[in-house]
């Protein structure tokens, strides 16, 4: 089954390279993989924690997972991003898959750290933990209350239950945010979706979803790989496998360009992998030892997000600090958190530049509740600026603009994304 993830994984990527590039549109909410920085930072996320179940094996003198991580990272000065749930214990009934397989938890539902085990895992049952991953300056970001998947995804996950609409997707993912508020008075910014599923089945998507919560899609761009199991069927042999393969990529991927990793997000597990053995405990330190050699930083995704929010413009663009004040309550980068700036600027992007947002997602939502289908995402923002004449009626969301409205703009020349921005006044 493992290797059916790694295949289907593949053939993902491959089908996605084979189609037609997916019509970019701007967002609110955007997916934030890398950020543009010649600086040698990166950050690490740690998913599905925290875990109060010692490493497996276990040669840390039976301490926590999530402890034995705190400690790596505290020993090379890095800062970590855990992407916690809150609590699987709700997510019954159910029984566990076969070893090995991504059903290995939980065949309906996920259940950290194990099947039977949801009260060692999770924000709701690991204050201690929470308050060391705060304490110590790390970052946390919201991975859903209950770690359910927001709409289907057959071809692995064919028989897990889902939330499906996102009332629920904001309702689940509403209980950890008040959660971290109101014990520790901390507030979540980032988000990452049980298992990357981000289409549901009333219209909307997770991106919709984080507009709601004003948080932004924390992706990556490096696979850490301590959550896939070797095929070898010694453990010892395995474990060490699996170690390797969380630092083998790494080593070649500095050895080929050591500004590699420059603003990447690399993915890790705070937990087991499918065969039930957490690699991610042996594998971390080399791979923050390859980083050090190499002098890079790790940092939070936060942090990395202070450098630059935007994948294509770093610091040393004139323009840098008006986006960065502009994308606060616009949208001004598309949903793959880039600008484009040299590209010509649409009659929807001026509407979504010129409308507040509160009105663009209001009249948006609206569309979708009453008809059910996932509407244009300028949608909202085109009607409002037609009836307060900022474009003409009947302009298309898609065509470019051929005369910037008076009253925002300072005169300019041509209308790529770049000049109207420039002659925008804020």
């Amino acid at each position: 089954m493992s290797l059916m993830v790694k295949v289907g994984k593949k053939g993902k990527q491959l089908v996605k390279k084979l189609l037609p590039e997916e019509k970019r549109r701007l967002s609110y909410t955007r997916r934030i993989e890398r950020v543009k920085t010649a600086r040698r930072i990166c950050a690490m996320t740690f998913d599905d924690g925290p875990m109060d179940l010692p490493a497996a094996p276990d040669r840390f003198g039976g301490r926590s997972l999530t402890d034995v991580l705190l400690d790596t990272l505290a020993q090379f000065g890095a800062k970590g991003t855990f992407d916690v749930i809150g609590d699987t214990s709700e997510n019954y009934p159910d029984q566990a898959g076969r070893l090995g397989s991504a059903a290995w938890g939980g065949i309906k539902f996920d259940h950290y750290p194990d099947l039977g085990r949801d009260d060692r895992g999770g924000a709701v049952h690991s204050d201690r933990l929470i308050r060391r991953i705060l304490d110590e300056g790390h970052q946390i970001t919201n991975h859903g209350y209950r770690h359910i998947i927001f709409g289907k995804k057959p071809f692995v996950y064919g028989a897990r239950e889902y939330l499906g609409t996102a009332d629920r997707a904001v309702e689940d993912l509403n209980r950890l945010d008040q959660l971290l508020r109101e014990r520790y008075g901390y507030q979540i910014t980032l988000s990452r979706p049980p298992h990357y599923v981000d289409v549901m089945q009333d219209g909307f998507t997770s991106y919709d979803v984080y507009d709601r919560l004003g948080y932004q899609y924390m992706a990556a761009s490096f696979d850490g790989a301590g959550w896939l199991p070797s095929t070898l069927s010694d453990p010892d042999a395995a474990l060490e496998a699996e170690a390797a393969a969380m630092e083998g990529p790494m080593r070649a991927a500095l050895e080929r360009d050591p500004d590699f990793f420059c603003g990447q997000i690399i993915f890790q597990k705070d937990g087991y992998n499918m065969a039930k053995r957490t690699p991610v405990a042996f594998g971390l330190p080399r791979q923050l030892a390859l980083l050090r050699e190499y002098g890079y930083q790790v940092v939070t995704v936060g942090e990395l997000m202070e450098e630059s929010p935007f994948a294509d413009l770093d610091r040393g663009d004139p323009l840098f600090g008006k986006l960065c004040r502009l994308q606060e309550d616009r949208a001004v980068a598309y949903s793959d958190n880039r600008l484009r700036l040299d590209q010509p600027m649409t009659w929807g992007e001026l509407a979504m530049l010129l409308c507040p947002k509160e009105e663009a997602m209001a009249r948006r939502w609206g569309k979708i509740r009453r008809t059910g289908r996932h509407e244009h995402a300028y949608c909202g923002a085109m009607e409002w600026c037609v009836e307060k004449g900022l474009i003409p009626k009947g302009a298309g969301p898609d065509r470019p603009v051929k005369a910037l409205p008076a009253g925002r703009f300072a005169p300019a020349e041509g209308l790529t994304r770049r000049q109207v921005y420039e002659a925008y006044q804020e």
